[in-house]
């Protein structure tokens, strides 16, 4: 029986992983990419608007310079991914070129997502870059962005670029199957997941391996919590999988599809608790933390015990328990000079609005 997802599919992101872009002797995979830029040609002939995030840069840049091992030196890094994002976008583009599509380089950072004005403009961009017809090929700007380097992967960027073009779907192409079912006796792949659930993330954390990308089968699985709360099902499949794209859309069950939440957190929302960097944590008293996890209140000044960091008015707060642990986050109403300047705390002012305020269900 063929797979169906939830809504006909008219934008889908596509998230190219480094073992797909390039060969063990980190050289651009150019049979591979060019049966990847033929199927997105035929896809975008019928009206379905694709936009690429590919990884690469690094490993290209590797390749360029003769590199044999991934420095850990975060400026080497960064000039390795200088060269290769020249490689990887000339790549493209040749290949784009040859079947009569055009496509743009987008370098995006974390700040991109944390600030809403950033995050807005983004949106446009690519909004503009669609609607010419023209495949953005989005990238983490490596060569600014050393926390990126040291910590992250494509994963979770190709997640906020999808919440971002609002995709009907987000395809991670990979080096692997699927989800494997570590407990089954011949090791299946999952062909659904409807929730991912504590047993779901241990079996992902037995499936990581390292390769030439940074991100294993636990950082695809953050990836697509933050997708699937942006009502976006998510695929993941072998990028090595013959016409896999096609094959995916016209719903054959390969790969692992994980469905989208059944209630879309709000786009404000889910730039709170996914796209915003915390500046600051505020702790809470048990009386606040027990209304807070009701649903449908505000956090209180009278109910904050302590604040920490550096924020300001309107940035992103977690908020903790007495036992440190995360119960919320949200946009604040004060700064932390005004929080520690507020001696008197009778008047019930909303430190966070109840709107600008998403609790942790886990």
């Amino acid at each position: 029986m063929p797979r169906k997802f939830p809504k006909k599919i008219k934008r889908i992101v596509i998230k190219v992983g480094s073992s797909v872009i390039a060969t063990y002797r980190m050289k651009p995979r150019k049979a591979q990419l060019k049966s990847l830029v033929d199927q997105i040609s035929k896809v975008r002939q019928k009206g379905i608007e694709v936009v690429i995030v590919s990884s690469g840069a690094i490993v290209l840049g590797m390749g360029e310079l003769n590199a044999r091992y991934r420095p850990g030196d975060v400026a080497v890094l960064q000039a390795l991914a200088a060269v290769g994002q020249t490689v990887l976008m000339r790549t493209y583009s040749e290949m784009f070129k040859k079947v009569g599509l055009k496509s743009a380089q987008v370098l995006l950072t974390w700040d991109d997502f944390d600030s809403r004005v950033r995050y807005n403009n983004a949106r446009n961009t690519l909004k503009a870059i669609l609607e010419r017809g023209i495949v953005p090929v989005v990238n983490e700007n490596d060569t600014i962005s050393t926390d990126e380097i040291k910590f992250g992967d494509n994963d979770k960027l190709s997640s906020f670029v999808a919440s971002l073009v609002r995709a009907d779907l987000l395809l991670i192409l990979s080096d692997v199957e699927g989800l494997y079912d570590l407990n089954s006796a011949d090791k299946k792949v999952f062909k659904e997941v409807k929730e991912i659930t504590e047993e779901i993330e241990g079996i992902a954390s037995g499936t990581s391996r390292k390769h030439m990308s940074k991100g294993g089968m636990s950082a695809k699985l953050d990836a697509i919590k933050i997708a699937t709360q942006a009502k976006i099902p998510c695929v993941i499949a072998n990028g090595e999988t013959p016409d896999v794209l096609m094959r995916v859309l016209q719903g054959e069950r390969i790969g692992t599809l994980f469905l989208e939440k059944e209630e879309k957190v709000l786009a404000r929302k889910h730039w709170i608790s996914f796209g915003a960097k915390p500046k600051g944590t505020l702790t809470v008293d048990e009386g606040a933390k027990k209304a807070l996890l009701k649903g449908g209140c505000s956090l209180l000044l009278p109910g904050i015990v302590k604040g920490e960091g550096h924020f300001k008015k309107g940035d992103v707060v977690v908020v903790c328990g007495p036992d440190h642990h995360e119960i919320a986050r949200g946009i604040t109403n004060y700064s932390l000079a005004d929080l520690e300047k507020t001696e008197q705390k009778r008047g019930q002012r909303e430190v966070i609005h109840c709107d600008d305020l998403i609790i942790n269900k886990r």
